[in-house]
């Protein structure tokens, strides 16, 4: 189910259920094992040499867990976190507030560090690298720049969308992790710990049909344990066997693969409306009346990874296996463009 969707089923009391079953310890996160042995040394080695950690670029899918990565970092380094978003960070200003007000060592996140704007990024260059920013003084002929002095601190910043990064910028991260999508055994780890935190009455089997259902994403698999377990204290009193697993995802229309309404709308629109053709991102959105963003970023990567639709020179096309997932017989001309 895409983020968006999620999110406006999402109540408070979800969302700090959310924040309590957030891991605060490396040891405790599941999944990325490459990455949070990296992410290990470096903190180590910063601890050894009593200095600040590099800074560290978190880039994947949403929902992978890059914020609590964040947290985690200032955590291990026991040094003090500060949170912010690049949507909010749109002048130089904004960002030389931030920046001057740190204190030793602080560890930064910047959630979506790509939609940082241009002259913010470029005030970040100097920040990064030699812990200084340039204040411009005045207007006109009589403005001014000020070289400050800023603290020591280690820049965490997230991306959905890496590319969009500028060279300069991402060159002065000591550190890029690229996060993948969970496997089905990681995800079903993932729901055992939330559900036994739940206090849910509920079988390993039913935990794995989330598992599988889950996108390869966590956070998409601990809300739908969510939704899992309001469906059993309202249908079988609290108790979640398979059963009442495969009724409340097919109520959420979560099918068996994980796909949503959404993704099955990109499908079928690729299958049916545009007859099996190459299709551009632009007529595709409009097509759906979607944003092309949240095609990209919420829908394409897992169907991409699911092998349901090929990216070419053309466009975006369904594969095969896309025909196959909805039931429709595949033309002759696309079987042959696959094989």
């Amino acid at each position: 189910m895409s983020d968006e969707l999620l999110d406006a089923q999402a109540e408070p009391s979800d969302l700090a259920f959310e924040s309590a079953i957030r891991p605060s310890k490396l040891e405790d996160f599941v999944g990325q094992v490459k990455v949070r042995a990296q992410i290990e040394l470096l903190i180590n080695a910063a601890k050894i040499q009593n200095r600040t950690a590099d800074h560290i670029l978190l880039a994947g899918p949403p929902g992978l867990g890059k914020t609590t990565l964040a947290m985690i970092v200032a955590k291990e380094s026991d040094r003090p976190l500060r949170l912010t978003s690049g949507p909010a960070i749109q002048h130089a200003g904004d960002l030389a507030a931030i920046l001057s007000s740190l204190s030793m060592g602080e560890v930064l996140f910047i959630d979506e560090i790509h939609r940082m704007s241009r002259s913010a990024e470029e005030l970040l260059y100097l920040a990064m690298e030699d812990f200084r920013v340039d204040v411009m003084v005045g207007k006109g002929v009589g403005a001014n720049s000020i070289s400050l002095d800023i603290e020591p601190f280690t820049l965490v910043g997230a991306t959905t969308r890496s590319g969009l990064l500028p060279n300069p910028l991402r060159d002065r991260f000591g550190f890029t992790a690229n996060l993948d999508f969970y496997s089905n055994e990681e995800l079903e780890q993932v729901v055992t710990r939330a559900a036994s935190l739940m206090n849910l009455e509920i079988s390993q089997e039913s935990l794995s049909l989330i598992g599988a259902r889950s996108r390869g994403t966590p956070r998409i698999a601990n809300r739908l344990l969510r939704r899992v377990r309001d469906f059993a204290l309202v249908h079988s009193g609290g108790k979640a066997g398979p059963e009442e697993v495969t009724a409340a995802l097919d109520l959420y229309e979560i099918d068996h693969l994980g796909l949503d309404r959404l993704d099955r709308a990109v499908l079928e629109a690729l299958i049916v409306r545009f007859a099996g053709k190459p299709v551009g991102l632009n007529n595709l959105s409009v097509a759906l009346g979607e944003e092309q963003d949240t095609i990209e970023t919420v829908v394409e990567p897992y169907l991409l990874r699911a092998g349901l639709i090929a990216r070419t020179n053309r466009g975006r096309q369904a594969t095969p296996a896309g025909y196959q997932h909805l039931g429709m017989p595949i033309p002759s001309s696309d079987q042959d463009l696959f094989d």
